[in-house]
Parts: structure tokens; sequence; C-alpha cells
């Protein structure tokens, strides 16, 4: 394969700080600080796989592959140091500008009112008016009232009888003979009576009877028209409404008034300007090899310096024991990230800088 040498540098540089720089007889400290190493040659040696097969993935010239065995070596070793590839932080400058903190502005402070007590005659209730009803007069009057008019009716005249007296013949005249008293009367023979004749006169009686003297009819009678005199209330003057004026009321009160007005009082107020510190970045953090302290060249009593120097710079190393643990590797990360250094390891550079010359 083409990056076989490579991948094989890679695994001896992770076991770079452990098998080249280990010693005989390490106590359980000693244990835990090199698993810690381990543990970054490890994430290191992942780094570097990933960049290797980023170059497996495009063609390379022979020239470029050189350079790349290059890269995966320290550069300048030094006989007796250890070294690691480290991520150098990017480098920034700081520059300062001036910007506008607040902007040009009018301050308005307002010169309040005067006032004054002053005795004030006040409307409370307005003039106004009423009206008065007047009420209607009457008096009483006489008036012949028509109860019922004139008017006709039709009378019935019945027929006007008579009585007349006529003499109508009852019996006419006849002659009869009648006994006589005298030789001029006729001498019965047979019986030798004196016989007169005698002439009787119609008998006539006289009666009453009942004529139409008119036929019956009718009459047309005026009946007058009946009037009745009575009494009635009439109204000699309508009602009226009267109109009464009820005169304004006023009184007398304290107010406060108001002698002079309130006025406000315009101060300009200059712009305000603040120089700020903006952080630029200079150069890109790139991977690098540093010198880092080892077992080879790291002792006791060298850790204990660190430690302390580190807990001066206010980063907290945990117990001043001489091991590099994990709150001493914390603290240091920390520093290192503070002063912009390469961080992952102890690395010289970072000795000096907390002001330790090793030895």
């Amino acid at each position: 394969m083409k990056y076989s040498r490579p991948l094989t540098v890679v695994a001896s540089i992770a076991m770079l700080g452990l098998a080249g720089c280990s010693t005989t007889g390490t106590s359980n400290p000693d244990m835990t600080r090199l698993q810690e190493r381990l543990d970054a040659k490890e994430r290191e040696a992942s780094e570097l796989q990933q960049r290797v097969a980023m170059l497996e993935s495009r063609p390379q010239s022979s020239g470029e592959a050189v350079n790349a065995d290059a890269m995966l070596l320290p550069p300048t070793a030094k006989p007796g140091e250890c070294y690691a590839r480290l991520f150098v932080p990017p480098t920034y400058r700081t520059s300062t500008e001036q910007v506008l903190k607040r902007g040009a502005a009018e301050q308005v402070a307002v010169i309040p009112a005067k006032y004054e007590w002053v005795d004030e005659r006040v409307l409370v209730k307005e003039a106004s008016e009423t009206g008065k009803l007047i009420p209607a007069k009457y008096e009483f009057v006489e008036e012949r009232v028509l109860v019922r008019e004139e008017s006709e009716r039709l009378i019935d005249v019945p027929a006007t009888y008579e009585t007349l007296s006529e003499k109508v013949l009852v019996k006419p005249a006849y002659t009869t003979w009648k006994k006589g008293r005298g030789p001029i009367e006729k001498v019965d023979h047979a019986t030798g009576e004196i016989m007169c004749l005698v002439e009787v006169p119609a008998e006539y009686k006289t009666i009453s009877k009942r004529v139409m003297k008119s036929g019956p009819t009718t009459r047309k009678e005026i009946i007058p028209a009946e009037y009745k005199t009575v009494r009635k209330r009439v109204m000699v003057a309508p009602p009226r409404m009267e109109t009464v004026a009820i005169p304004a009321e006023y009184k007398t009160i304290r107010v406060k008034k108001m002698v002079a007005a309130p006025q406000e009082k315009r101060t300009t107020i200059p712009a305000e300007y603040q120089t700020v510190s903006k952080r630029e970045k200079v150069t890109d953090g790139y991977m690098e090899w540093r010198s880092i302290l080892c077992e080879t060249n790291a002792s006791n009593d060298l850790i204990s310096r660190v430690q302390r120097a580190l807990l001066e710079a206010n980063h907290n190393p945990g117990p001043i024991d001489g091991v590099l643990g994990k709150a001493t590797m914390a603290a240091v990360n920390g520093y290192q990230r503070e002063k912009g250094l390469a961080t992952g390891q102890l690395t010289l550079e970072t000795i000096r800088s907390l002001g330790i010359k090793p030895k």
C-alpha cells in the first residue's frame, strides 16, 4: 500500500513517550500518568490516520510522498527529548477602536408652575327659567239646547158619517069595513049590522140611517221643535304657562391659581464615545511537533515546581504531589489556552512560560 510506512510511524509515535522513555519499577501514580499519555497518543494517532486517509484519497507525486513522511516525524529532534504533535492555537491581535457609546442627546428639566391661593366667586348654579301653569277659568251659563228637532207626522182622519131620517112605508093605505053608527053606513044584511067602509091611511115609519159623509183620509201635523234650557260649565280663559326666572347662584371659594406657567429647560448632552478592544485572528491554528516533558526529562521535583507555578497563575493543579495527573493536566491545558500556547501536552515551551528552567 502507498502509505504503509506512515502508518507504521504512527504506531511508533503512539508508543514514543511510553516504551521508548519508560523506566522500570513504576508506581501506581506513574501507571495513571502513562495511561493518560497513552490516551493522548491514541488521539493523536487517530488524527494522523485521518490525515493519511485524506492524502490517500488524491494522487500524489513522489515529492509529495516524501513531504508527507517528513510531517509524521519531528523535523529537528534532539537526542534524549520527547516530542508530540500538538495543536498550536491560532494567534490573535488586539486592536482598539473608538465607537459611539451614547449619541448626542438633550436633557429636559421641567420648572414647575407657581400657584397662589385667591378668593374667587364661582358660579354654583346657572340662572334658569321654570314654567308655572296657570289653570283655565270656567263659569256656568244657561243655554237653550235643542232636544228634538221640528218634525211632521201623518194623522189618520176617519170617514165622517151623518144620520139621516127617512120615512119608510110600512103599510100602504087601504080601505076596510068597520062597524058604523049611522045610516049612511052600510048595513050588513046578513047580520043587520051597520058597516062603514073606512079608508085606512098608509102607515109610515121614520128610520134613522148613518151614511158616510166623507171618506177616510190623512192629514199632516207639524210637531214643533223641542228645546231644553241647560246649565253648563264653559271655559272663559284657557290655561297658560307663565315663565318664572330663577337667578344664578354664586359661592365664594378659595382656589389655587397658577401665577406662572410651567417651563422647560433644555440642556444638550454631547455624544459619548468609548474605546473598545477588538480581537482579530492573525494566523490559524495548526498541528506541530513540540518538545514535551516525558519520563526521560521529567522528575517529581520538576512536576511539583510546575504544579506550584500553575497554582500561582490561578490554575488549580490539585495536590502538589509531583504527579502529572488529570487535575494537573487540566490546569496545564487551561494555562496554555490562556497564554495562547500549544495544547494537549506539557511542553517545554509551557514550562518556560511558567518561569521554570528544565534541567
